[in-house]
């Protein structure tokens, strides 16, 4: 399995090249392609290669030992479009041809996102519907429906807390890990874990200074009963741990105003558990762990982990993340869940840094790609999907081998005989004001730039989420589970009947 699929059928494209008589290996500059895609003979093939690989696939109805749950946060299926096209291009192809890693998976549907209260959703709320199995408010964690952002006394009525795949998979014993390249207090990880009336809750200086007092994220991760259980958390966020007195390995002072130290209480509580807990914070460290170390925490650093763009030589990949996790998590018998998140790819929408989401989803790919080199896919359930979508468009009419982050090369021109980017945003910081009365020339331009702000038709501080359905990719056993529409909180009964996990229906008991 490779980052990107030119189809996988070698035979086939050496029918195809006899067939045309020419050769796969062609002299041409870049981009290439590397069937004759003018040849009607190719798409016949190709189609009916395709159809038998569909007939071939046996349905796995083994249980799911291990569950790896792979979350692209805001990768929306136009996303997934325009990523093939940029790393297809990168490898000198004209890349509408090429599949994503697991574009590969023989199973794929689509999940409805939207909360109880918001037609489109926020991470929060969907990361409650797909960890959990229950759709919740916009803004709210590991909370039901019944309480509202902000609440905090709904939050502290335990009736109203929710706990899903992480807590099914401890109580069946099975390892459990986050690895994430956003903070790991932030919305989509803290849905694994923690209820929390206010996704913004993350440290104790985040919380409201009036009424009842609540516990905030970065606590429940150490204190709570299932974050103190997780066996390996990896990603960003230091600065949620330490105290406003202490600085972190990078100098940066921490931002709690309790006085504690988060990571020190949580080998503290690992070692009182029995564990051989190690906490590290850059790249070596975590690749050089001592297989006796039975869980990790890997804070990388005090906000976000950077873009993989920006990222220095000592900042762990997110597929380096992703390895790691499952080498120590394998470590039990029982099996494992993990979840991973390929969080940046939305905070890269959000700023309508359209080169950024693109490279960031790409990085998902090869995280993926690394699993599938490490696990067994006989006895492991692999599910990609997304949380929601973005406002990201990808339009019309450019020739194939167009710079997908470029301007459009259509012979259709605007109406104003100005040029149009293919990828522009529905709203955000990529607004433009108009300049006598004329659209802004983006001739003008540096899309290079890897900060380039895409345009936008509405002008807003941060672009939004979309409400259309997301994709879901599935490979394993029960995979076929994941095929059809459904809702959000569907996905993780699925996981859970494949894997004999959670109080529900389960390939176990029926």
């Amino acid at each position: 399995m490779s980052l990107f699929n030119i189809c996988s059928w070698t035979c086939v494209l050496v029918c195809i090249a006899c067939t045309s008589g020419r050769s796969l290996t062609s002299s041409k500059p870049q981009p290439r392609s590397l069937l004759d895609e003018k040849n009607k003979d190719h798409w016949r093939i190709q189609a009916q290669w395709t159809l038998r690989s569909k007939v071939s696939v046996p349905l796995k109805t083994n249980v799911a030992k291990n569950v790896i749950f792979f979350l692209g946060d805001g990768m929306s299926i136009t996303t997934l479009a325009a990523t093939r096209v940029y790393l297809g291009r990168k490898h000198g192809y004209l890349g509408e041809e090429v599949k994503l890693s697991f574009e590969t998976f023989p199973f794929t549907g689509l999940s409805k996102t939207y909360c109880v209260d918001n037609n489109v959703a926020d991470s929060a709320c969907s990361g409650t519907a797909y960890l959990t199995g229950v759709k919740a408010n916009s803004g709210t964690v590991g909370l039901s429906g019944a309480v509202r952002r902000g609440d905090c006394e709904g939050q502290r009525d335990t009736t109203n807390s929710v706990t899903g795949l992480m807590d099914w998979a401890q109580q069946a014993g099975k390892s459990t890990g986050i690895v994430t390249t956003t903070r790991v207090t932030h919305a989509t990880p803290a849905a694994a874990y923690a209820h929390s009336a206010d996704r913004k809750w993350e440290a104790d200086v985040d919380m409201p200074r009036h009424g009842l007092r609540c516990e905030d994220i970065a606590s429940q991760l150490v204190r709570g009963r299932v974050g103190s259980s997780i066996d390996v958390v990896l990603g960003g966020g230091r600065k949620n741990f330490y105290p406003t007195t202490e600085k972190d390995a990078q100098g940066y002072f921490g931002i709690r105003n309790d006085g504690r130290n988060l990571i020190r209480e949580w080998l503290l509580r690992k070692e009182s558990l029995g564990a051989r807990p190690k906490y590290v914070y850059n790249k070596h460290d975590l690749q050089n762990i001592d297989s006796t170390y039975n869980s990790v925490l890997g804070l990388f650093s005090s906000d976000h982990m950077p873009y993989h763009l920006e990222a220095e030589e000592d900042d762990p990949t997110l597929s380096e993340m992703t390895q790691k996790a499952i080498e120590i998590l394998s470590q039990n018998k029982n099996g494992y869940f993990l979840f991973v998140e390929g969080g940046r790819i939305d905070t890269a929408h959000h700023e309508t840094k359209a080169r950024k989401a693109l490279d960031e989803t790409a990085e998902l790919a090869k995280a993926v790609e690394a699993a599938l080199r490490l696990v067994n896919i006989e006895n492991t359930l692999i599910v990609v999907t997304s949380d929601h979508s973005h406002t990201m468009t990808y339009s019309g009419y450019s020739k194939r081998g167009t710079d997908i982050l470029g301007l459009t090369n259509t012979k259709y021109n605007a109406s104003d005989n100005l040029p149009y980017s293919t990828l522009s945003y529905a709203n955000g910081p990529g607004f433009k004001p108009h300049e006598d009365f004329k659209r802004h020339n983006l001739m003008l331009d540096d899309m290079n730039n890897l900060n380039y702000t895409y345009p936008s038709l509405v002008p807003l501080p941060r672009e939004t989420h979309g409400g259309e359905d997301v994709a879901v990719f599935a490979k394993g056993p029960w995979s076929h589970l994941f095929s059809g529409n459904y809702e959000q909180n569907y996905i993780p009964h699925a996981i859970a009947y494949a894997s004999c996990i959670g109080p529900g229906l389960t390939t176990c008991k029926l």
